[in-house]
């Protein structure tokens, strides 16, 4: 007679338990996953929300949306991003700076949340540490429009009236991206604002013969040839920025500019 034990016999039931534990833990797992998404979704949909309440100008409303999308998603670089914009607009720099610091350290790479700080930074007078930000965006391989980087960072030093450097990150970006118009406008502007004439209109005139053209150009367009006394040149920016850009504010400015030369 066989002297081996029947080990069949005598671990199945422990086994059925193990088994069935397993299942319990993997429908578990499930669950806890679907549930996972299901908040981040909601998370999603409530920062948008909150945030086209903000654009709207109904903080309350907006603040409403976004603490239920910290309570669904609190590890969100996203909602705290919008929480800081919002407290922002409720002056409540304080608590600003925390979501700032909070959606950085989630995201600390991310380019947008790096940009949306950096536009705070330079906002509040803190133009060294924007620029920073900016820039690092900018050199962030993630980032798939260095140009506006750049072009934010120019748009911040021209705010602390370092016009040099303004420039040369206005440059930076049209080398990057020659059809951008921003930064030609920002670059043109800070042209004219130095009486820089001949070197704006030249922006200007260069930019329209190579790409298309907006309706701010065409009207900085107006307002410098009227400053170079070129009737005819502004003229002829004037019926284009009518023609092509009709009902705009910019087309409605041109009755305006008579009575406010330059």
């Amino acid at each position: 007679m066989s002297k081996y034990v029947n080990t069949t016999a005598h671990f199945s039931s422990p086994l059925k338990l193990t088994l069935l534990a397993l299942v319990l833990l993997g429908l578990a797992a499930c669950t806890s996953a679907r549930q996972e998404r299901k908040d981040k979704q909601a998370a999603n949909y409530n920062t948008q929300l909150g945030t086209e309440y903000m654009q709207q100008g109904d903080l309350a409303l907006a603040k409403e949306k976004l603490d239920r999308a910290l309570n669904e998603d609190p590890d969100s670089a996203d909602v705290h991003s919008a929480r800081a914009v919002l407290f922002e607009r409720m002056g409540e720099r304080d608590k600003a700076d925390a979501e700032f610091r909070s959606a950085l350290r989630i995201a600390p790479h991310d380019p947008q949340t790096i940009n949306k700080y950096a536009v705070y930074l330079c906002s509040g007078g803190r133009t060294d540490e924007g620029v920073k930000r900016f820039l690092d965006a900018a050199h962030n391989p993630l980032y798939r429009t260095p140009e506006v980087a750049y072009t934010n960072a120019g748009v911040c030093l021209r705010a602390a009236k370092r016009e040099d450097e303004a420039a040369a990150n206005f440059d930076r970006a049209l080398q990057l991206r020659p059809d951008y118009a921003e930064a030609a406008f920002q670059l043109a502007t800070l042209q004219f604002e130095r009486s820089q004439l001949p070197a704006a209109r030249t922006e200007i005139d260069g930019f329209l013969s190579n790409h298309d053209a907006t309706a701010d150009l065409l009207l900085l367009g107006v307002r410098v040839a009227r400053a170079q006394g070129d009737r005819s040149g502004a003229q002829g920016f004037a019926r284009r920025l009518q023609r092509d850009f009709a009902g705009t504010d910019q087309a409605r400015a041109l009755a305006t500019l008579d009575h406010n030369p330059g």
